[in-house]
Protein backbone atom coordinates (compact mmCIF):
# COMPACT_ATOMS: atom_id res chain seq x y z
CA UNK A 1 0.00 0.00 0.00
CA UNK A 2 1.53 3.31 -1.00
CA UNK A 3 1.87 6.35 1.25
CA UNK A 4 -1.11 8.21 -0.21
CA UNK A 5 -3.46 5.25 0.18
CA UNK A 6 -2.29 4.73 3.76
CA UNK A 7 -3.06 8.35 4.62
CA UNK A 8 -6.55 8.11 3.11
CA UNK A 9 -7.23 4.92 5.05
CA UNK A 10 -6.08 6.51 8.32
CA UNK A 11 -8.28 9.56 7.71
CA UNK A 12 -11.30 7.35 6.99
CA UNK A 13 -10.72 5.29 10.14
CA UNK A 14 -10.36 8.39 12.29
CA UNK A 15 -13.53 9.86 10.80
CA UNK A 16 -15.45 6.68 11.59
CA UNK A 17 -14.07 6.41 15.15
CA UNK A 18 -14.62 10.02 16.16
CA UNK A 19 -17.86 10.28 14.23
CA UNK A 20 -19.33 7.30 16.04
CA UNK A 21 -17.98 8.42 19.39
CA UNK A 22 -19.46 11.89 19.08
CA UNK A 23 -22.91 10.79 17.98
CA UNK A 24 -25.44 10.56 20.81
CA UNK A 25 -28.81 8.94 20.61
CA UNK A 26 -31.59 11.43 21.46
CA UNK A 27 -33.43 10.87 24.71
CA UNK A 28 -36.86 9.28 24.40
CA UNK A 29 -39.63 11.87 24.30
CA UNK A 30 -41.69 12.00 27.51
CA UNK A 31 -44.81 13.18 25.70
CA UNK A 32 -44.64 10.31 23.20
CA UNK A 33 -44.29 7.77 26.02
CA UNK A 34 -47.31 9.18 27.86
CA UNK A 35 -49.35 9.22 24.65
CA UNK A 36 -48.52 5.56 24.04
CA UNK A 37 -49.35 4.72 27.65
CA UNK A 38 -52.79 6.33 27.47
CA UNK A 39 -53.51 4.59 24.17
CA UNK A 40 -52.37 1.24 25.60
CA UNK A 41 -54.59 1.66 28.67
CA UNK A 42 -57.90 2.79 27.21
CA UNK A 43 -57.31 5.70 24.85
CA UNK A 44 -60.45 7.44 23.64
CA UNK A 45 -62.63 5.18 25.80
CA UNK A 46 -61.73 7.30 28.83
CA UNK A 47 -63.62 10.20 27.29
CA UNK A 48 -66.46 8.28 25.63
CA UNK A 49 -67.51 6.22 28.66
CA UNK A 50 -69.21 6.65 31.99
CA UNK A 51 -67.10 4.98 34.68
CA UNK A 52 -68.10 3.90 38.17
CA UNK A 53 -66.42 1.94 40.95
CA UNK A 54 -66.45 1.41 44.70
CA UNK A 55 -63.53 2.44 46.90
CA UNK A 56 -63.59 1.93 50.66
CA UNK A 57 -67.37 1.50 50.72
CA UNK A 58 -68.06 4.66 48.72
CA UNK A 59 -69.29 4.80 45.14
CA UNK A 60 -67.50 6.97 42.59
CA UNK A 61 -68.76 7.94 39.13
CA UNK A 62 -67.34 9.97 36.24
CA UNK A 63 -69.91 11.21 33.74
CA UNK A 64 -71.09 14.27 31.82
CA UNK A 65 -74.07 16.39 32.65
CA UNK A 66 -75.17 19.39 30.57
CA UNK A 67 -71.90 19.06 28.64
CA UNK A 68 -69.72 19.27 31.74
CA UNK A 69 -67.45 16.59 33.20
CA UNK A 70 -68.66 15.56 36.66
CA UNK A 71 -66.74 13.56 39.26
CA UNK A 72 -69.06 12.19 41.93
CA UNK A 73 -68.57 10.50 45.30
CA UNK A 74 -71.58 8.90 46.93
CA UNK A 75 -71.69 8.09 50.64
CA UNK A 76 -74.71 6.29 52.03
CA UNK A 77 -75.23 6.07 55.77
CA UNK A 78 -78.11 4.72 57.83
CA UNK A 79 -79.69 8.16 57.87
CA UNK A 80 -78.55 10.03 54.74
CA UNK A 81 -77.42 9.92 51.13
CA UNK A 82 -74.47 12.30 50.62
CA UNK A 83 -73.42 13.29 47.09
CA UNK A 84 -70.18 15.20 46.55
CA UNK A 85 -70.04 16.61 43.02
CA UNK A 86 -66.96 18.17 41.39
CA UNK A 87 -67.24 19.81 37.97
CA UNK A 88 -64.18 21.82 36.92
CA UNK A 89 -63.49 24.15 39.86
CA UNK A 90 -67.10 24.02 41.05
CA UNK A 91 -67.94 21.79 44.03
CA UNK A 92 -71.22 21.11 45.75
CA UNK A 93 -72.52 18.71 48.36
CA UNK A 94 -76.10 17.44 48.42
CA UNK A 95 -77.61 15.54 51.33
CA UNK A 96 -80.77 13.66 50.39
CA UNK A 97 -80.95 15.90 47.33
CA UNK A 98 -80.67 19.17 49.25
CA UNK A 99 -77.78 21.52 48.39
CA UNK A 100 -75.61 22.31 51.42
CA UNK A 101 -74.04 25.65 52.29
CA UNK A 102 -70.37 25.04 53.12
CA UNK A 103 -67.35 27.26 53.92
CA UNK A 104 -64.89 27.62 51.04
CA UNK A 105 -62.20 25.81 53.03
CA UNK A 106 -64.48 22.80 53.48
CA UNK A 107 -65.40 22.80 49.80
CA UNK A 108 -61.73 22.86 48.85
CA UNK A 109 -60.85 19.95 51.14
CA UNK A 110 -63.76 17.82 49.93
CA UNK A 111 -63.04 18.62 46.28
CA UNK A 112 -59.40 17.53 46.69
CA UNK A 113 -60.47 14.25 48.27
CA UNK A 114 -62.92 13.46 45.46
CA UNK A 115 -60.50 14.47 42.70
CA UNK A 116 -57.60 12.46 44.17
CA UNK A 117 -59.46 9.14 44.09
CA UNK A 118 -60.68 9.70 40.53
CA UNK A 119 -57.22 10.83 39.40
CA UNK A 120 -55.46 7.65 40.54
CA UNK A 121 -58.26 5.39 39.32
CA UNK A 122 -57.90 6.52 35.70
CA UNK A 123 -54.13 6.76 35.37
CA UNK A 124 -52.47 7.37 32.98
CA UNK A 125 -55.39 9.40 31.53
CA UNK A 126 -54.79 12.59 33.54
CA UNK A 127 -51.15 12.92 32.45
CA UNK A 128 -52.13 14.88 29.35
CA UNK A 129 -54.07 17.57 31.20
CA UNK A 130 -53.17 21.09 30.11
CA UNK A 131 -51.31 22.04 33.30
CA UNK A 132 -49.05 18.95 33.30
CA UNK A 133 -45.32 19.21 32.57
CA UNK A 134 -43.39 16.04 31.73
CA UNK A 135 -39.61 15.45 31.92
CA UNK A 136 -37.77 12.29 30.88
CA UNK A 137 -35.39 11.17 33.67
CA UNK A 138 -33.88 8.03 32.15
CA UNK A 139 -34.35 4.29 32.05
CA UNK A 140 -34.32 2.02 35.09
CA UNK A 141 -34.66 -1.70 35.74
CA UNK A 142 -37.15 -2.93 38.33
CA UNK A 143 -37.23 -6.68 38.73
CA UNK A 144 -36.86 -8.25 35.31
CA UNK A 145 -38.32 -5.31 33.38
CA UNK A 146 -36.99 -2.04 31.99
CA UNK A 147 -38.87 1.19 32.61
CA UNK A 148 -38.92 4.76 31.31
CA UNK A 149 -38.84 7.15 34.28
CA UNK A 150 -40.80 10.37 33.78
CA UNK A 151 -41.28 13.24 36.21
CA UNK A 152 -44.55 15.17 36.25
CA UNK A 153 -45.00 18.66 37.68
CA UNK A 154 -47.87 21.14 37.36
CA UNK A 155 -48.36 24.74 36.34
CA UNK A 156 -49.85 26.94 39.03
CA UNK A 157 -52.58 28.04 36.64
CA UNK A 158 -54.88 25.08 36.11
CA UNK A 159 -52.82 22.82 38.37
CA UNK A 160 -55.22 22.93 41.30
CA UNK A 161 -54.44 23.73 44.91
CA UNK A 162 -51.79 21.00 45.01
CA UNK A 163 -49.88 22.25 41.95
CA UNK A 164 -46.59 22.04 43.86
CA UNK A 165 -46.82 18.23 44.12
CA UNK A 166 -44.22 16.22 42.20
CA UNK A 167 -44.96 12.84 40.62
CA UNK A 168 -42.68 10.26 39.02
CA UNK A 169 -43.96 7.40 36.84
CA UNK A 170 -42.21 4.24 35.69
CA UNK A 171 -43.56 3.15 32.26
CA UNK A 172 -42.78 -0.37 31.05
CA UNK A 173 -40.64 -0.06 27.91
CA UNK A 174 -42.65 -2.74 26.08
CA UNK A 175 -46.25 -2.38 27.30
CA UNK A 176 -46.04 1.34 28.24
CA UNK A 177 -48.17 0.63 31.32
CA UNK A 178 -47.29 2.74 34.40
CA UNK A 179 -46.52 -0.10 36.80
CA UNK A 180 -44.99 2.12 39.50
CA UNK A 181 -45.40 5.70 40.63
CA UNK A 182 -44.16 7.95 43.40
CA UNK A 183 -45.21 11.38 44.54
CA UNK A 184 -44.44 14.12 47.01
CA UNK A 185 -47.37 16.12 48.34
CA UNK A 186 -47.50 19.21 50.55
CA UNK A 187 -51.02 19.24 51.98
CA UNK A 188 -51.81 17.99 55.50
CA UNK A 189 -48.18 18.15 56.56
CA UNK A 190 -46.79 16.68 53.36
CA UNK A 191 -45.15 13.35 52.65
CA UNK A 192 -43.75 10.95 50.07
CA UNK A 193 -45.42 7.86 48.67
CA UNK A 194 -44.46 5.01 46.36
CA UNK A 195 -47.09 2.80 44.71
CA UNK A 196 -46.75 -0.60 43.09
CA UNK A 197 -49.56 -1.55 40.70
CA UNK A 198 -51.03 -5.05 40.94
CA UNK A 199 -54.17 -6.93 39.89
CA UNK A 200 -54.44 -5.36 36.41
CA UNK A 201 -57.75 -6.04 34.65
CA UNK A 202 -59.69 -4.75 31.69
CA UNK A 203 -63.25 -3.48 32.01
CA UNK A 204 -65.01 -2.11 28.94
CA UNK A 205 -61.69 -1.74 27.14
CA UNK A 206 -60.04 0.28 29.93
CA UNK A 207 -57.20 -1.01 32.10
CA UNK A 208 -57.62 -0.67 35.88
CA UNK A 209 -55.14 -1.60 38.61
CA UNK A 210 -54.91 -1.71 42.39
CA UNK A 211 -51.88 -0.44 44.35
CA UNK A 212 -49.67 -1.40 47.23
CA UNK A 213 -49.03 1.93 48.89
CA UNK A 214 -45.72 2.64 50.68
CA UNK A 215 -44.47 5.70 52.54
CA UNK A 216 -41.04 7.23 52.98
CA UNK A 217 -39.96 9.97 55.38
CA UNK A 218 -36.29 10.45 54.45
CA UNK A 219 -34.36 12.97 52.35
CA UNK A 220 -34.25 11.11 49.02
CA UNK A 221 -36.29 12.69 46.21
CA UNK A 222 -39.29 10.72 44.96
CA UNK A 223 -37.43 10.00 41.72
CA UNK A 224 -35.09 7.71 43.70
CA UNK A 225 -37.66 5.76 45.68
CA UNK A 226 -37.48 2.82 43.26
CA UNK A 227 -34.01 2.07 44.67
CA UNK A 228 -35.47 1.77 48.19
CA UNK A 229 -38.35 -0.33 46.91
CA UNK A 230 -35.89 -2.80 45.38
CA UNK A 231 -34.10 -3.06 48.74
CA UNK A 232 -37.40 -3.46 50.62
CA UNK A 233 -36.68 -0.28 52.60
CA UNK A 234 -40.06 1.41 52.19
CA UNK A 235 -42.75 1.19 54.86
CA UNK A 236 -45.95 -0.50 53.72
CA UNK A 237 -48.91 1.78 54.38
CA UNK A 238 -52.09 0.48 52.76
CA UNK A 239 -53.81 -1.23 49.84
CA UNK A 240 -55.61 0.87 47.24
CA UNK A 241 -58.26 -1.43 45.78
CA UNK A 242 -61.12 -0.64 43.39
CA UNK A 243 -64.22 -2.81 43.43
CA UNK A 244 -67.42 -3.13 41.36
CA UNK A 245 -65.87 -1.37 38.36
CA UNK A 246 -68.36 -0.65 35.56
CA UNK A 247 -67.79 1.07 32.22
CA UNK A 248 -70.78 2.20 30.18
CA UNK A 249 -69.70 3.23 26.67
CA UNK A 250 -70.94 6.09 24.57
CA UNK A 251 -72.30 8.62 27.07
CA UNK A 252 -69.27 10.55 28.26
CA UNK A 253 -68.85 12.81 25.23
Amino acid sequence: MNHTMRRILIILLLTIVFGCGGKKEPLPDAQTIVDKSIEASGGALYQSSEISFTFREREYRAYREAGKRVLMRLTETDTARIEDLLSGSSFERRIDGNLQSLPDSTKMSLAEAVNSVHYFAYLPKGLNDAAVNKTYLGQEKIGDSEYHKIQVTFDQEGGGTDFEDVFVYWFHTQTYHPDYLAYQYNTNGGGKRFREAFNPRWVGGIRFVDYRNYKYSGPLPVSELDSLFLKDELEFLSLIELEDIAVIPGNYN
